[in-house]
């Protein structure tokens, strides 16, 4: 795989050290980490993905497999995530391993305490995978992930300020300051979607009511569909339509393509939904205040028809409006590779340390060699 391959350090020793350090260092050291290739793994309820990536953050490779229901083992996961690695791993010099996992993520960095859509409860993703793969590995918040690369490479380049927030089935989000992700003190920061924005609103799998992700996500979005059409609505016709009566065929990329091509009741639940948006940026700028919001997932694919109406709204409920600088709000460029993209990235932070310690242990070897070849020349002298 690379010259990490001998590299024994006991795991857990030096290799969490190495990436404690690496939250406070993160700003200055992107512009410095090894330009190697690395590997950003992005996983979903549904998909694991894999990509090779270089230091500019272009992917030189990607492979996709799809995870069936058994996944919901751990174990089957990490398996896997090994063989996707593996098998880039035999075309690409791989030096790191980044992980981008949906849940929450410990400080360090380690363990997965818990992922909404997996059975991961605690789970030491990184001491395992470090041990079966035998190169530095990083795990972070998918979002966390995302945000990174949207601000290396993105639309956020060029930002010290920055808020992501991330649409999909809920809402994710991160927070990016001074070129560093904040992760919290127990590092699970930017979980915005459990805002509470409707007291006693809709249940939530969270066990609360009335959280964000209720009201602007594309569960949000396909819910209101589907009460539409179920409901025998006139304003729903052309949907019901489209999915011949089959109310649960009703997905939110169609709720989308229905949008553009003119359905008034398509661009009217993509409006609510992003008033909704905007009233929870708000709160998020009165709280945070970044210079810039990058609205990703893929809900955003539904681009000015989600964020001309969240603009709108975001103006009408920003505390202090007319009296205070505003915040962009822009939608995100790198789509559904972004979380791959900044995992890869963030792996590259943590090579370097063990460029080096491989590097010295290397060195150690050779000079070991020319001492041992040196006294066997005195030996055959003598």
């Amino acid at each position: 795989m690379s010259t990490y391959g001998n590299f024994t350090a006991p795991i857990g020793s030096r290799r969490a050290p190495a990436l404690r350090t690496v939250g406070t260092r993160e700003r200055r050291s992107h512009l410095t980490a090894p330009r190697v290739p690395t590997v950003g793994i992005d996983i979903g309820g549904t998909k694991v993905m894999a990509g090779v990536v270089d230091a500019d953050g272009n992917i030189l490779e990607k492979l996709r497999a799809e995870t069936p229901d058994k996944s919901k083992s751990p174990k089957v996961v990490e398996d896997t995530i090994v063989e996707l690695v593996l098998d880039l791993s035999d075309r690409h010099d791989v030096h790191a391993v980044g992980i981008g996992a949906a849940g929450w993520v410990d400080a360090d960095r380690n363990r997965v305490l818990f992922a909404p859509h997996l059975s991961w409860r605690n789970e030491p993703l990184r001491d395992r995978l470090a041990g079966r793969l035998a190169v530095p590995v990083l795990v972070d918040n998918d979002a966390n992930a995302a945000a990174w690369a949207e601000w290396r490479f993105g639309a956020g380049r060029g930002e010290d300020h920055l808020v992501m927030i991330t649409l999909g089935t809920g809402i994710g989000g991160a927070i990016l300051e001074d070129g560093q992700v904040k992760r919290g003190k127990y590092g699970v920061a930017g979980e915005f979607g459990h805002m509470q924005v409707v007291p006693g609103g809709h249940r939530c799998p969270c066990g609360n009511r009335g959280c964000w992700e209720q009201y602007s996500s594309g569960n949000a979005l396909v819910r209101e569909a589907k009460e539409l059409a179920a409901a025998d609505s006139p304003v729903a016709y052309g949907i019901i339509e489209h999915v011949k009566g089959q109310v649960d065929d009703i997905t939110g990329p169609m709720i989308t393509e229905l949008a553009r091509e003119g359905d008034a009741m398509c661009v009217e639940l993509l409006q609510d939904i992003g008033q909704w948006l905007g009233v929870g940026i708000a709160n998020l700028a009165a709280a945070l205040d970044p210079s810039c919001f990058v609205i990703g997932g893929g809900v955003s694919a539904a681009d000015d028809l989600l964020i001309a109406p969240a603009r709108d709204a975001f103006k009408r409920q920003l505390t202090g409006r007319g009296y205070r600088p505003e915040a962009r709000i822009v939608r995100a460029q790198l789509g559904p590779e972004a979380g791959m993209v900044g995992a890869a990235d963030l792996a590259r932070l943590v090579a370097r340390r063990f460029r080096r310690a491989n590097r010295r242990r290397v060195e150690r070897h050779e000079r070991y060699a020319r001492y041992t070849e040196s006294r066997r020349s005195q030996w055959d002298s003598a």
